[in-house]
């Protein structure tokens, strides 16, 4: 559903990716780690067509971000780290918008916009203007945005910022059942106990370079450490002198 094929990305002399290769099957919840700087936010960029590669290929669902970027985005959902809405829209207006993006005939349009509004608990705002949001209530709308279109493969950037914690559990919930329908959800976050909570696997970048990709217990083996915690052992993968898992 999402490969990284030897994928670089420069700045001028900085490289800020370095001969990424990832490959996320269908169904599969990755999160993707690391300290500022590591290169995840121009992962993130690379895989939903903000940034270019300056080498290697990025595909979704078979298609490439830069030769086909239209047919890649028909099957992408993205939640950025900043929820970006138009203030002088009511979150179902903005909903509407979205919708049609993507082409979605009006019929399905509607019911799709009922269903996201309920499953994200909407609707006491939804007819109010973006602009007097709570962060929270502007994160909820972005997720119910996302999915309309029922998206194959979901790019999150920080998923949880400004959530409180029933909109938090609604999140979880929602991601744990659409990964068992066959979504695959590749995620950017700080958050070390919501990885080892969800992911079914992680992917550790440091310094631009991949350092470590698999499950928890994998990474537990490979470090020789069977009773440290995944903040610890993320530390030790992530620190100056830290060991190549």
């Amino acid at each position: 559903m999402i490969e990284f094929d030897h994928v670089s990305r420069t700045y001028g002399p900085k490289t800020a990716v370095a001969d990424l290769s990832i490959a996320i099957p269908r169904g599969e919840l990755f999160a993707l780690l690391g300290p500022n700087g590591a290169g995840k936010t121009t992962t993130i960029r690379m895989l939903v067509g903000l940034l270019h590669p300056s080498r290697g290929v990025v595909r979704v669902c078979g298609h490439d971000l830069v030769r086909d970027p239209r047919s890649a985005h028909l099957h992408l959902g993205y939640v950025p780290d900043e929820p970006c809405l138009y203030d002088k829209l009511t979150g179902r207006e903005f909903l509407w918008f979205i919708a049609d993006m993507f082409g979605m005939p009006r019929r399905l349009a509607g019911d799709r916009i009922d269903r996201e509004v309920e499953h994200f608990e909407l609707g006491e705002f939804a007819d109010d203007l973006a602009e007097s949001y709570s962060l929270g209530m502007k994160q909820r709308l972005v997720f119910a945005a996302s999915l309309l279109h029922d998206p194959d493969v979901l790019v999150l950037d920080e998923p949880m910022v400004g959530l409180d914690p029933r909109s938090v559990r609604i999140v979880k919930d929602l991601l744990a059942a659409r990964t068992r329908e066959g979504m695959t959800v590749f995620m950017s976050t700080h958050t070390l106990a919501m990885a080892e909570e969800m992911a079914d696997r992680v992917g550790i970048m440091v310094r631009g370079q991949l350092r470590f990709l698999g499950t928890v217990a994998e990474l537990r083996e490979q470090m020789a450490l069977e009773a440290t915690s995944f903040e610890q052992l993320y530390l030790e993968v992530t620190s100056p002198r830290g060991r190549q898992a």
